[in-house]
């Protein structure tokens, strides 16, 4: 049996906060995270700055496995939701922190056509595919390919996804950068080339719990901003209807602060019945802007800690956390539970690839795929 306890998160969070006055402007280290089954070595990179901020990114689906940001008092907490080693995120996948891809989201039937080629992709959720099928980026020990450490703390994490992986046409690949500056904002950039025309969708799928991953306070008392009119509603299967319906006089309407609780269980609204709580896409946009936007502001009264979200993105995925039902034990020890956090995807619509409505999800030999998340971070100092 494995042992872990949380003296060994309290030491790690310790560390992080004796550590931060001497860093310099930033700093990346870098351990063993374990062994896959087949003997290879995970990477943890951890990237700091001097305020006492820190990212600890795992090369095992280039997911960001702790989020260290102090409260309004300057102490320390790990605000995302994870596991302490390799062994867990084997054996109770959660997409924890995870890159999801080549198509994060919905596919309807596993379907989806090409000039003309209908391709098929594993069915892993219902009749319909979920976060690129039953081995998607998420599943898949990515190499790392560079770092620095200078005014930015930043990694480079790398996977090559072969012709025909998950049924996908082309050979993907892929670059996911973490980088976090002394602004104490992290920039997640994912890149993408082909050399088939394929589909590209490619997101991280961080679960946020502000007052801390082990904290009992769960995320329903966080106050959420969402910057859209309009999202687009689902079948009972979370596949789109392909309506874009307003948000005003709706539970969906977040743009104005709103405690994410507050309505996450009106049954009065077939959509929240559907998706157990909130599980849908918001329209900030209608395509790929070429600068980034607001997405979301996210706020804890209780800490202070919050962030704001921007993407050059058109579509964000709300996911109130509705399905962590009390059999995970995540890094603290302690139990996930529903709504213990929350998920924000900025990504392409779900299911674009068969509604040409929602624009396209295409990407051709010869362009580049570019999606770029910031986590502008703060204290409430």
């Amino acid at each position: 049996m494995k042992k872990r306890t949380m003296a060994g998160t309290a030491l790690a969070l310790m560390a992080v906060s004796a550590t931060a006055g001497a860093a310099q402007a930033s700093e990346v280290s870098k351990r063993s995270f374990g062994t896959l089954p087949d003997g290879r070595t995970v990477e943890a990179v951890t990237l700091s700055n001097d305020h006492g901020v820190s990212a600890t990114v795992i090369t095992y689906g280039a997911a960001l496995q702790a989020l260290i940001l102090p409260d309004a008092q300057g102490e320390p907490a790990d605000i995302t939701l994870g596991y302490s080693d390799i062994e867990d995120y084997l054996e109770q996948p959660q997409y924890f922190g995870a890159t999801v891809g080549r198509f994060a989201n919905r596919v309807a039937r596993g379907t989806f056509v090409i000039d003309g080629k209908t391709y098929h992709t594993p069915l892993n959720d219902g009749d319909n595919t979920l976060h690129g099928g039953t081995k998607g980026f998420d599943k898949v020990l990515w190499d790392v390919v560079g770092t620095r450490d200078d005014d930015t703390a930043s990694v480079t994490m790398r996977y090559v996804s072969p012709d025909g992986d998950m049924g996908y046409p082309g050979k993907l690949t892929v670059n996911a950068t973490y980088a976090l500056d002394d602004h104490d904002q992290l920039t997640i950039t994912y890149t993408a080339t082909t050399t088939k025309p394929t589909v590209v969708n490619i997101s991280n799928h961080s679960y946020w719990n502000l007052s801390g991953e082990g904290s009992a306070n769960g995320a329903m008392a966080d106050l959420l901003t969402i910057p859209a009119d309009y999202y687009t509603p689902t079948d009972a299967t979370a596949i789109p209807t392909g309506e874009l319906r307003a948000v005003e006089g709706t539970v969906f309407d977040f743009r104005k602060p709103r405690a994410i609780g507050a309505r996450v269980r009106d049954g009065d609204d077939p959509q929240i019945v559907y998706g157990r709580g909130y599980d849908h896409n918001f329209v900030i946009g209608r395509k790929v802007a070429k600068d980034i936007h607001l997405m979301a502001k996210v706020r804890d009264p209780a800490s202070g800690r919050g962030f704001e979200l921007w993407s050059n993105q058109p579509g964000l995925q709300f996911y109130s956390g509705n399905f962590l039902d009390g059999t995970t034990m995540g890094k603290a020890r302690k139990i996930y539970r529903e709504g213990d956090a929350i998920v924000l995807e900025p990504q392409l619509f779900p299911d674009t690839p068969n509604q040409p409505k929602f624009g396209s999800a295409r990407l051709d030999p010869g362009e580049t795929y570019r999606n770029v998340i910031v986590y502008k971070f703060s204290t409430g100092k």
